[in-house]
């Protein structure tokens, strides 16, 4: 075993463990959570290493970056998540290798996702980003739809041929009422989404946590954990 790998095989079963740990203090399932690795900034190599040692999804958030990485790993069982905000002139891209994009917040690019999506006869699964730091009608300071955008917003994605509304994500968010008290952020995330599957059922994937608060994430009853400098280390630099 190389150098690398076993470094990311320790990283690996450090953060199984927290997640094991805290769903056990969250009376769930280990099987309830589904762990994603942000492989952002790093290489295709570290893709197919984290692929030998089980891991199914992995997530970027820069089209540059991720596009001739996902067609480096082609070959490999993965499903590839696309994180970042996300503009309409890289739709065509991402809607190449992504299985699901987590960043959907704005009817514009619900259009671009589904035309794209069409065009490549695939079927594209989409997340409503919400915002929990955004005013009504507004925006959150790292992209997202504000609380009473999400309703409208998943409609049109559920009615958008090519797509399907998989559920909601979120980022903690770093100012408003809920700036850092992470897991109420995340339970608030629980009761969009509770309201979402009455008139949604299927979109009942919900994606919160990251590094620093999984636990808090797997509290509050996240479906789905992001999670990159626990598992690859801290990342370098972007130049």
């Amino acid at each position: 075993m190389t150098d690398r790998k076993s470094e990311l095989a320790a990283n690996l079963a450090h953060v199984e463990e927290r997640i094991a740990s805290a769903c056990a203090a969250a009376g769930r399932k280990r099987e309830e959570v589904t762990l994603i690795v942000v492989t952002k900034t790093y290489p295709a190599s570290d893709v197919r290493i984290l692929s030998e040692l089980g891991v199914c999804h992995v997530a970027e958030n820069r089209d540059q970056d991720a596009a001739p990485k996902a067609e480096a790993c082609v070959d490999l069982p993965l499903s590839w998540h696309f994180v970042g905000q996300l503009q309409t002139n890289k739709v065509r891209s991402v809607t190449s290798y992504a299985d699901v994009v987590q960043s959907v917040d704005r009817a514009k690019l619900v259009t671009s996702l589904s035309t794209a999506a069409v065009r490549a006869e695939r079927e594209l699964g989409c997340l409503v980003q919400v915002a929990l730091d955004a005013e009504t009608g507004g925006r959150g300071e790292r992209g997202g739809v504000a609380r009473d955008g999400v309703e409208e917003l998943a409609a049109l994605i559920a009615a958008s041929p090519g797509l399907r509304l998989d559920g909601l994500m979120t980022v903690a968010p770093l100012a408003g009422p809920y700036a850092g008290r992470q897991q109420a952020a995340f339970e608030q995330l629980m009761e969009i989404s509770s309201r979402l599957r009455a008139a949604h059922p299927a979109a009942n994937m919900v994606s919160a946590g990251m590094s620093a608060d999984l636990e808090d994430a797997v509290a509050a009853g996240a479906t789905h954990v992001r999670v990159g400098t626990a598992v690859l280390g801290v990342r370098p630099r972007l130049g």
